[in-house]
């Protein structure tokens, strides 16, 4: 029992760092590249975690074999999910972002279902397509409401929600076979090298390398990496990973609305950035298909 309340704490812990991230990230782009922004972030994460390697005195023993599994589901998270999630940003408001991030449970549930044989209701099948409208519905929107709102911003920030429910759904198997530590060390490693290959690569076929540590002469962008590195790329990694391995995959996505709704606030209070009716609306019923999900989830029958 003590166990599952502490994967709760860290569940929430997870959701309230993520919800703050969008804001930071916001602040990186206005005087970094997004492959830049990834590539310091990920530097970061990975000096971190083995600063705490070696505070802790531990080895990372695995097999070729482990490391490529690990590997694989590092390719999801923090890869392809902070890789997408960046260059959203770029287009559309972190308050929206954030509205559309809060489809994760949903997606989750039918990945969940696909890949684990998981069941659900009717009434959950319903509540899906409840929160699939109105995803659909603030899309819609943003494309004929609002001059600075981006369809294409919108869709890299729902791949990178489809990616993070397929990691809930791997990670859940995969953090009962391994450490957490060597979990969290292995795919922010993977980050470092993806990242920074990446940015390099950019700026050696540019010219433009002299470029790549220029955001660090910026306060403003230290402070926000040093966020998104330690607590939102290391720490959340961490979190996640120890949550997972004490709660199922479609508890631990719920609390992406918690993330959702800090997303929100941050990005109006601090970012100042328009909330229109529009936004409301669609995040009410988003809500209210993932309480739907769950709620009828009590339904189904125990195995």
């Amino acid at each position: 029992m003590t166990e599952k309340r502490t994967a709760y704490i860290a569940a929430t812990i997870y959701a309230m760092i993520i919800g703050l991230s969008f804001m930071f990230v916001k602040m990186t782009l206005t005087v970094a590249t997004p492959l830049d922004t990834l590539a310091h972030r990920f530097t970061i994460a990975w000096m971190a975690a083995t600063v705490l390697l070696l505070f802790k005195k531990e080895s990372i023993k695995v097999t070729k074999k482990d490391v490529l599994t690990i590997v694989l589901l590092a390719v999801l998270y923090p890869t392809l999910f902070f890789a997408f999630q960046v260059f959203g940003l770029v287009h559309i408001t972190s308050s929206e972002a954030g509205i559309i991030q809060a489809t994760v449970p949903i997606f989750t549930l039918v990945f969940a279902s696909i890949v684990l044989n998981e069941s659900s209701t009717r009434g959950q099948k319903i509540a899906v397509s409840l929160s699939v409208l109105g995803v659909i519905y603030i899309l819609y929107m943003n494309r004929v409401g609002a001059e600075n709102t981006s369809v294409l911003g919108s869709g890299w920030i729902l791949l990178s929600a489809i990616v993070a429910s397929l990691y809930n759904v791997f990670a859940r198997k995969l953090t009962q076979r391994y450490s957490l530590l060597t979990i969290t060390y292995v795919m922010t490693l993977l980050g470092f090298i993806a990242f920074n290959v990446l940015a390099l690569t950019n700026h050696l076929i540019n010219g433009t390398v002299n470029q790549f540590i220029q955001p660090f002469l910026h306060i403003d962008f230290v402070i926000a990496i040093l966020y998104l590195g330690i607590l939102s790329s290391l720490v959340t990694s961490y979190l996640s990973n120890f949550a997972l391995s004490q709660l199922l995959a479609s508890q631990m996505s719920v609390f992406s609305n918690l993330a959702t709704l800090i997303t929100i606030l941050a990005g109006i209070v601090f970012l100042h950035e328009a909330f229109h009716y529009y936004h409301a609306i669609g995040t009410c019923i988003i809500i209210a298909g993932i309480i739907g999900v769950n709620y009828f989830a009590k339904r189904v029958p125990s195995q």
